[in-house]
């Protein structure tokens, strides 16, 4: 029998009347990861600053979550309107579908405003620092949540033939795939591409400009996304050839290259 990786026969687990999906706890696991990872960074950098990271994230959270959603449902529009919509899955979100891009823009503008109001008054450095030492927490984390992914069974990419598939069962084949048993396995892909950014920028012991790791890290991030995103074969509006969000992914790419050689040329 050929090597795979299975799919598992549950994504959830019920206590009494409280059901427990394991997409949330890859969520709440990485978060709590990266809030501890950060505020160790951050407090080792600047020891006044104990408890911000946990005061911010208070916010940053919430509307994280909310912003990925937002992007999800703003990109996938006929799965939750019209006739063939239900509006009711947009707030089931451990069913997976939240992006990444919406829940780091949101996240990290709703961050900037709350610490903004305590910056002056707890003498703290500027925003871009707090974020450098956020962004191999907030890596580590997305590396985590992928695994809710294989948890629902989603998000897999093109057959594959090898040691490494993923194993589809059958009723969660895409239309046109039935046939085909193993896929690529997209979380993984995008996981250990997370995982690997992260001890790059953890690695680093050149001393770089405020906010050139966060620059770093959305632009590396991107990047390898661009590719992964290529093999999916979920349901996705193209253009070109091109899913939506690699064109997003080049554009972030693009901008994120382009400000980390103008932050550092101005610094020079």
């Amino acid at each position: 029998m050929r090597l795979s990786i299975p799919t598992p026969t549950t994504s959830a687990v019920a206590i009494g009347p409280l059901t427990i999906h394991f997409y949330a706890l890859c969520i709440i696991a990485g978060v709590a990861i990266a809030l501890w990872l950060g505020n160790k960074r951050f407090v080792s950098a600047y020891s006044r600053a104990t408890g911000i990271v946990s005061d911010v994230a208070i916010v940053a959270v919430p509307a994280g979550v909310i912003g990925g959603r937002l992007y999800h449902i703003a990109t996938t529009p006929e799965k939750y309107f019209g006739s063939d919509g239900n509006f009711t899955d947009a707030f089931r979100i451990w069913n997976g579908g939240l992006g990444i891009w919406g829940a780091i823009a949101l996240g990290t503008f709703a961050a900037y405003l709350y610490y903004r109001r305590i910056a002056e008054r707890r003498d703290l450095p500027v925003f871009a620092a707090f974020v450098d030492a956020l962004a191999p927490g907030v890596l580590i984390a997305q590396a985590i949540g992928r695994w809710g992914n294989w948890f629902n069974g989603e998000l897999f990419g093109r057959p594959l033939k090898a040691a490494w598939a993923l194993k589809i069962p059958q009723y969660l084949r895409p239309v046109g795939f039935e046939q085909y048993s193993t896929f690529h396995p997209t979380f993984l892909y995008e996981s250990l591409w997370c995982l690997c950014i992260a001890t790059f920028l953890l690695s680093l012991r050149r001393k770089l400009p405020s906010g050139s790791l966060f620059i770093l890290y959305i632009t590396l991030y991107s990047a390898g996304r661009f590719f992964i995103e290529g093999l999916r074969i979920d349901e996705a509006h193209t253009f070109v050839g091109l899913r939506l969000n690699q064109y997003v992914a080049l554009i972030t790419t693009l901008c994120g290259t382009a400000a980390f050689m103008r932050l550092s040329k101005r610094t020079r």
